[in-house]
Order: structure tokens, then C-alpha cells, then sequence
């Protein structure tokens, strides 16, 4: 007899400079290997995690696992009763410190090392429904794992321009306008940006995008109106983009969780 089907997931959205991520429960439809920008951090409690480096690599338990940069993998959440995946970039302090901890390849991390600071993150969401305790435990858990930042700091100038950046969720920028604020010509930003996040301005920009649907997606907006507010031709376009990225389209991850009710609030008092 097949196993019952996975309760849909239902969560939250959370992001504060530098971090983003999901918290919630339930799974759905396999993530298919993706990779992103972001270093990330998943979660599951009190068991039930699974993680597949690369393409084709095998399934692996773990309460916890960490997940460089652009490396392909695939998680899965089904069995778990809770759930947090945190995205931290690469350019912040605590992401250059995962950065060298992980050397390039992905790390499993046992229920002792996570478990008090998952009880705390899920008390936060389930028992507090606070954002703020929420923030501060997977901030606490993200130090914790990260320890002391590396000497080296990011580019001033790059954090310059991720920070004009994401101040303008869901408006048009361009290259000139992303160099302008780190005072250099576009061309020499164009490379400068690649030197510091291995990525091109554009793809980051698209990175942010898909990020402002989610925030838009917590305040109750529907899917097709997101995706055009965040500056998608239509929700095929943004769902091709978060399969890309996520492993996943975003119908699949409703935003039905405590902070989410008390984001629908806000904007609708707003």
C-alpha cells in the first residue's frame, strides 16, 4: 500500500536584510534539483528531513543540513511535523563564514546540534506568532553555525548596490542605476559584481524579484498579481522562474501560517 499523500504545506514567509526564508508544515510534490544564489539552511523537526546533493546523488537524513552556493540539491519535508529553510547571502558577514565553513560542498548536521534552537524557532512561530521572536531565533541559529565572521570583509561598494537594491522591491532598476549608487561605471561594476557573488547583476535582480512575490503573496495578493507587481510577464513566467531557483512552483507553498494572517491584517487596515 502507498503512503498516504503529504499534507500540503502551509507557512510563512520571513526576510530581513540578508536573510530570507520559509517556516511552516506540511510538504506536497518533490522539490526537483534546483540551485540558487543563496547559501541555505534547511531544517526539519522533530525528524523526517531529507537532502540530495547534486542531480542524482542518494537521499540522505539529517535534522539539518547546509547547502552552499549555487549548488545543485533537492530537499524533502514530507515527513517532517516543522519545517524552516533559510536563504543567507553570500555577501553578509555570517554568509562568507558558511561560505568557508562548507569549502564548496554540502553538510548534514545532527539533532544535537540544532535542536535547542529549533525548539525555540518553532515555539516563536507556533506559540508566540511573533515575527520578531521568529527573526531572532533563526538569527541566533544562523550565528551559532556561522560562528566568527572571516577577517575579509564583503566590497562596500557591492553592499552599496544589493542595499539600493532591494529598497526597491518590485520597481524597475537597471545596470546604470546599480552602478551609480556604488559610484562606478556600469562596466566596471558589471565585473566587480561577478567578482563578489559569482553571479551576474541580472540574476540577482531576478533573485529579488521572485523574493518581493513572496512578501506580496503574505499580504494576500493573488499569485497573477504578484507576479505582475514583481515585474513577471504573467505566473508561468514567475513559476518557470521559481522552479529554476526553488525546485518548486510557488502554488505550491500556500502562505497560510500566523505571520501571514497578521500580514493580510496589516495591509488590509493599510
Amino acid at each position: 500500500m502507498s503512503p498516504p499523500p503529504a499534507e500540503r504545506y502551509q507557512g510563512d514567509f520571513i526576510a530581513w536584510t540578508g536573510v530570507c526564508g520559509f517556516i511552516g508544515r506540511g510538504g506536497g510534490p518533490s522539490i526537483e534539483p534546483h540551485s540558487h544564489y543563496a547559501i541555505q539552511l534547511a531544517l526539519g523537526a522533530p525528524t523526517g528531513l531529507r537532502v540530495q546533493p547534486g542531480r542524482h546523488g542518494e537521499w540522505q537524513a539529517c535534522a539539518a543540513a547546509l547547502v552552499p552556493s549555487r549548488a545543485v540539491h533537492s530537499i524533502d519535508v514530507n515527513e517532517c511535523g516543522f519545517s524552516a529553510v533559510l536563504f543567507i547571502e553570500p555577501e553578509t558577514a555570517q554568509g562568507r563564514a558558511l561560505a568557508a565553513r562548507l569549502g564548496g560542498g554540502v553538510e548534514l548536521l545532527g539533532r544535537s546540534t540544532v535542536a535547542a534552537c529549533a525548539a525555540r524557532l518553532q515555539a516563536a512561530w507556533e506559540v508566540e506568532k511573533s515575527y520578531g521572536a521568529v527573526r531572532a531565533a533563526c538569527m541566533d541559529l544562523v550565528r551559532e553555525l556561522s560562528g566568527a565572521a572571516p577577517n575579509t570583509p564583503s566590497d562596500p561598494r557591492v553592499l552599496a548596490a544589493i542595499e539600493y537594491v532591494r529598497e526597491r522591491a518590485g520597481q524597475g532598476v537597471s545596470l546604470a542605476d546599480v552602478a551609480k549608487a556604488a559610484h562606478l561605471s556600469p562596466e566596471r561594476f558589471r565585473h566587480l559584481f561577478v567578482e563578489e557573488t559569482g553571479m551576474a547583476l541580472r540574476t540577482y535582480l531576478l533573485w529579488r524579484r521572485l523574493l518581493h512575490v513572496w512578501t506580496l503573496l503574505m499580504a494576500g495578493e493573488t499569485l497573477s498579481g504578484a507576479a505582475h507587481a514583481a515585474g513577471f510577464a504573467d505566473s508561468a513566467h514567475l513559476s518557470r522562474t521559481a522552479r529554476t531557483m526553488f525546485g518548486l512552483p510557488p502554488s505550491v507553498l500556500q502562505m497560510r501560517g500566523p505571520l501571514s494572517a497578521q500580514a493580510r491584517e496589516r495591509h488590509h487596515l493599510d
